[in-house]
């Protein structure tokens, strides 16, 4: 049965998104310009996505002091962000129930480390498996694969949490069970293939996740099984 627990991180621990949005509204606003926020938005969590953010400036623009402004107004605006609903809860019933959580994210270990040490949720991690570590980011399954060999568990045995069409596409293709809790960035994406969608991850308990999933994991647990995910 399900007994550990896989998060993605922006979006669905920390909201990293909306103030990356804002972020760029801000700099189009200091430069009294229009930003196409359905346009960004539409590209958010979706890997292959082409949209230029910086096209309303112009080809000449310096795109380097662009940067420059938005990543000041982005860390403001993140570091005001709290840890989403539920995320907290959830981790605590994991702990008590015994059942390990890892990372899988498409953002580099220093994103990922400096936000969860900063919000104090790094040593609840037993592994996390990050962006730099692998070949392909999601939506391909490499990083659930890699979590999965960190925690020595088999696909059924652990259950991703997401917010987005890609990383819950690459968590299905890892073969785990998927709940995903789609933030404002990512509500419009299509989740047709996840095992569970839910508001927040405060509708999420280890009791819920047990209930729903525990019998289909007992059906694939007798069912022939291949080497663990190498």
């Amino acid at each position: 049965m399900p007994r550990a627990l896989v998060f993605d991180l922006d979006g669905l621990i920390l909201d990293t998104e909306t103030p990356l949005i804002d972020a760029f509204a801000d700099v189009h606003a200091a430069h009294g310009l229009p930003f196409e926020r359905d346009l960004f938005i539409r590209s958010v969590g979706h890997a292959n996505y082409a949209f230029d953010p910086w096209r309303a400036f112009g080809a000449d623009a310096d795109r380097v002091e662009l940067e420059h402004q938005l990543t000041h107004h982005r860390r403001r605006r993140t570091l005001a962000q709290p840890i989403l609903p539920g995320v907290l809860d959830l981790m605590d019933a994991a702990a008590a129930a015994g059942w390990p959580i890892a990372l899988a994210s498409n953002s580099d270990h220093e994103h990922c480390e400096k936000h969860l040490g900063r919000l104090g949720l790094l040593p609840r991690f037993k592994a996390l498996a990050c962006r730099d570590d692998v070949k392909a980011p999601k939506p391909e399954p490499d990083l659930y694969r890699l979590a999965l060999r960190h925690l020595g568990l088999r696909a059924h045995e652990a259950v991703a949490l997401e917010d987005s069409h890609t990383g819950s596409l690459a968590a299905k293709r890892a073969g785990l069970w998927c709940v995903v809790a789609p933030n404002p960035s990512t509500a419009h994406h299509v989740f047709d293939h996840v095992d569970w969608r839910v508001r927040s991850l405060a509708e999420v308990s280890v009791d819920t996740l047990l209930r729903r999933f525990a019998p289909h994991a007992a059906i694939q647990a007798a069912a022939p099984q291949g080497p663990t995910p190498g």
